[in-house]
């Protein structure tokens, strides 16, 4: 199950990508801009716009993932470099939040308080880019957002845990797997121990958010997910909303638990 908000179809040209553009890409291109000002060189540099009005970035190269069908997909390897990945990101776009000018243009999805980065807005492994089983860069900046550093998380868990029901093929793992790997990457990311008991809701609300843009944008008109609804992606999403409720508390009590070994992890709050 691929990204139901960033399907767009995109043209592969030498070095760089052409990509339909929204209201709000101009903005997206200043956040990539701003990453690179800030030492972050693991996203794509925008170049602009093409003839057609297609925004124009630089390819990144590597490959994504498509779980869980990549054989690299379940490696520790990806789980925590993808981690470190995401906290390198939170961290370099920071500063772009001190420019309210920036932060109040539009975005694609609605920001979120308390602002503390710029969410990606779909951190998953079909937006990460490998090099084996270490990610090295970040792709699709569509969904970018303000919002708390433990709302992009939630999802990212969701996609790299994965926290999905045992009929989503896209999934594997039990829960007490899904868990362990969720704590990993918090360990990872160094999501201090009292921020992780919140991630199990935002996940569920998270994920009835998508739902509901899925829905929304399909009942007006957009053909992308009329055909997402067509294809049942919704019921994917349903069945795992019920899938982290029914498994809720464990989720809660599992992110908690702390490795001794990460004691001295580099931890915020």
């Amino acid at each position: 199950m691929t990204s139901d908000i960033n399907q767009n179809q995109f043209v592969h040209m030498e070095n760089e990508v052409h990509r339909p553009a929204g209201l709000w890409t101009k903005n997206v291109h200043k956040l990539l801009r701003a990453l690179r000002e800030n030492g972050f060189y693991s996203a794509p540099e925008p170049l602009g716009f093409d003839e057609e009005g297609r925004e124009v970035v630089t390819f990144l190269k590597g490959q994504t993932i498509d779980t869980p069908l990549a054989p690299n997909a379940k490696s520790i390897g990806v789980l925590t470099s993808a981690a470190k990945l995401l906290r390198a990101y939170h961290n370099a776009s920071q500063n772009f939040l001190k420019d309210d000018s920036r932060t109040h243009q539009d975005w694609m999805l609605p920001s979120k308080n308390p602002q503390e980065v710029i969410c990606h807005g779909d951190f998953a492994p079909y937006n990460v880019v490998f090099d084996g089983d270490q990610a090295v860069g970040i792709i699709d900046f569509d969904a970018a957002h303000p919002g708390p550093r433990a709302w992009d998380i939630a999802y990212a868990l969701y996609r790299f845990a994965p926290f999905t029901n045992p009929d989503n093929e896209d999934g594997f793992g039990s829960i007490e797997d899904q868990i362990s790997r969720a704590r990993l990457f918090c360990d990872i990311y160094g999501l201090a121990k009292e921020n992780r008991s919140e991630l199990a809701a935002l996940m569920i609300e998270r994920l009835e958010a998508l739902l509901n843009f899925l829905i929304k944008s399909a009942q007006e008109g957009n053909r992308k997910f009329e055909q997402n609804i067509k294809e049942g992606h919704h019921l994917k999403y349903i069945a795992d909303i019920e899938y982290v409720k029914s498994h809720k508390l464990a989720i809660q009590e599992g992110l908690i638990r702390l490795d001794s070994n990460n004691k001295k992890r580099n931890f915020i709050k």
